[in-house]
């Protein structure tokens, strides 16, 4: 319809000059309300005619040609402020939009190792490698494995407990105490094996740093002696995924997930696991049951009879 082409024209001049928008978001908002313009022109309806129904049915219709809800949000937010500026000019007296919200987004979930590649992860060894760096690393994954800990979490620990220290394991009891979000402590298990590591690294970890660095509490430290980064973890951790063969890309936050959902796999019990990843909210850790049982479908799908239809 003329009118309406002169009505976007004028909003894009508006948005263009009086807003000073970028040019990139003029011309994303070009596009968007070029689409309205053919929805509400199939509809045969005026664009300041357009009501609440005509817009659930064309965000229903985007979303039925699958478009994502992060792009359906996007053009929306476009058309969110043409009516608001056709509001204040007067030409419409309610925004149709008002109260609408795009398809939320199907939250992706967490990737967690399954138990094979976890364990490969941690006992794989390199006979090539430094001694000391691989009995470091080790240990790091047993305990993250082991325990649940976020990698700021493990960065914070120290050799033993004291006045200063974020974190530390008591090698006495067996467990990991941190200080986790919002400056809240909490106290983990350490699994033997995960134990049986960081001895094995605090054997070697202190003859082998520099002279400066003896005094260094930091539990897991650089050849240079200076406490591990997490951006290091990282990088470390993503270094012995490929060295073991695992397919997926590593890091920290994967052996968390991992862990949740393994002793999820094997308890059932929800809010010890809640407890133990230092979740304020049970509904965080809710998600490993979506994992748990996407893991028991799959076994399911192998191994029933019936599971699947087989093809010719």
């Amino acid at each position: 319809m003329a009118d309406d082409a002169e009505l976007v024209q004028r909003y894009l001049a508006h948005a263009q000059f009086e807003k000073r928008l970028a040019a990139r978001t003029v011309t994303l908002y070009t596009g968007d309300l070029q689409r309205l313009q053919a929805l509400a022109d199939k509809d045969k309806v005026a664009l300041t005619e357009v009501q609440p129904h005509h817009m659930r049915r064309w965000m229903a219709h985007m979303h039925s040609s699958g478009r994502t809800p992060r792009g359906i949000a996007l053009i929306t937010s476009g058309w969110r402020g043409f009516y608001a500026w056709l509001g204040r000019e007067g030409l419409v007296s309610a925004n149709p939009l008002a109260g609408m919200r795009a398809p939320k987004a199907a939250k992706p979930l967490p990737k967690a190792l399954n138990v094979d590649d976890a364990v490969q992860l941690a006992a794989h060894h390199n006979e090539e490698q430094d001694p000391w760096l691989q009995a470091r690393d080790i240990a790091m994954v047993e305990l993250l494995y082991s325990s649940g800990l976020r990698v700021a979490e493990l960065t914070g620990l120290d050799v033993q407990a004291s006045g200063t220290a974020r974190g530390w394991i008591d090698m006495d009891s067996g467990e990991a105490h941190v200080l986790g979000k919002g400056s809240k402590r909490r106290s983990v298990p350490v699994g033997e094996k995960a134990m049986s590591a960081l001895r094995e690294w605090l054997q070697i970890r202190a003859p082998q740093l520099p002279e400066h660095a003896q005094s260094q509490t930091a539990l897991f430290v650089g050849i240079r002696g200076t406490r591990l980064t997490s951006q290091a973890i990282w990088q470390r951790l993503r270094a012995r995924g490929v060295q073991a063969g695992i397919s997926t890309p590593v890091h920290p936050h994967m052996l968390r997930h991992s862990f949740a959902s393994h002793v999820l796999q094997s308890s059932g019990d929800l809010r010890a696991v809640q407890e133990m990843l230092g979740h304020a909210n049970i509904g965080t850790t809710q998600i490993y049951t979506r994992l748990d049982y996407q893991h028991l479908s799959k076994a399911y799908d192998a191994a029933h009879p019936r599971a699947r239809r087989k093809t010719p």
